[in-house]
């Protein structure tokens, strides 16, 4: 009998070790799972947002290419009546709007006066933004650069670096996340007057040159354009968007002399260029480009100058055509 009892007491034990280990089993595969599920889902938030970014892009690639289409038409159009040629919208994302007499572009100069060509980086500072102040030092060039807002150290001392050599601090928006400047009109306002606040304190000097975010003539705003353009007038400031681009925003990957060909192919047409580039990371090919382009501007003699309040106002719509 007393063997019995054993027995079965220790066939008892044998069991609850067997419960035990499979209850451990189960929690540690569980406890595994779990770990390899919170992985696999920061990996595809991650691989999401750069999808995001990467759609972004893309789009405003195919508006670019959109942009190009329709300023050729309306050129061609406007050529045959005299009229002045409009402007195109590249800039990451934007629409069309054709030029109007006065602010919003320029004849095509037809003698040989002195031309007034404007450098226009938007994005920055980035990698390439030490490089772009070098070779504009080298060949005492000033340019405009429409920043973003960025609070690391670098870009704080890029910021203080263009000031200080004589270069134009002009905003382009704090996020640059066309959502959310373009969500409303509280929401653009919050945007740029944090920009414009964050350079003030960074630099000492409040910009009051701006370009918005895909140009004035943008089709992505929620908000109507003008309603825009009638708070950025009324804070005293005072937009520019372009009538050359370098093709550096587009979905073709352009070499820097196919860059350079782009703007020279165009500059000869305008009295007063406003050329489009951008400073970023990945345009290294505007940086390549920018030493021979500055060489076939003065060659033919361009004059090379930031923007300034003498400027002559390039526009895609044009701020006394709003009310």
């Amino acid at each position: 009998m007393e063997e019995k009892t054993e027995n079965g007491f220790s066939e008892q034990q044998m069991r609850r070790r067997r419960v035990n280990k499979m209850k451990m089993s189960i929690l540690t595969g569980a406890g595994v799972w779990i770990i390899i599920l919170s992985v696999l889902m920061v990996a595809m938030f991650v691989k999401l947002v750069f999808l995001e970014n990467k759609l972004e892009r893309l789009e405003e690639s195919i508006i670019s290419v959109q942009r190009v289409v329709e300023e050729q038409k309306k050129a061609a159009g406007s050529s045959q009546e005299g009229e002045k040629e409009s402007i195109s919208d590249s800039d990451a994302a934007a629409g069309s709007v054709a030029q109007e007499d006065g602010q919003a572009g320029n004849m095509p100069v037809e003698t040989e006066q002195s031309r007034k060509v404007y450098l226009t980086f938007d994005d920055g500072p980035s990698e390439n933004t030490s490089k772009i102040l070098d070779i504009l030092k080298e060949r005492n060039i000033k340019a405009t650069f429409f920043v973003v807002g960025f609070d690391d150290e670098a870009s704080r001392e890029l910021y203080q670096r263009i000031v200080a050599e004589g270069h134009t601090l002009g905003m382009h928006s704090y996020s640059h996340k066309y959502d959310m400047i373009y969500q409303s009109l509280d929401a653009f306002k919050e945007d740029m007057s944090h920009l414009q606040a964050y350079l003030e304190e960074v630099t000492g000097v409040t910009p009051t040159i701006m370009r918005f975010p895909g140009g004035s003539s943008n089709q992505v705003s929620n908000v109507d354009m003008k309603e825009l353009i009638r708070y950025v007038e009324g804070e005293g400031l005072t937009y520019f968007d372009w009538n050359i681009e370098s093709g550096d925003a587009t979905s073709q990957a352009y070499t820097s002399d196919e860059l350079v060909q782009n703007v020279m192919t165009e500059v000869v047409k305008y009295d007063t260029s406003v050329v489009l580039m951008h400073d970023t990371s990945a345009k290294a090919a505007t940086v390549e480009a920018l030493v021979p382009m500055i060489d076939q501007l003065q060659e033919i003699g361009a004059e090379l100058l930031p923007i300034d309040e003498t400027t002559k106002l390039i526009q895609h719509i044009p701020v006394d055509s709003v009310e």
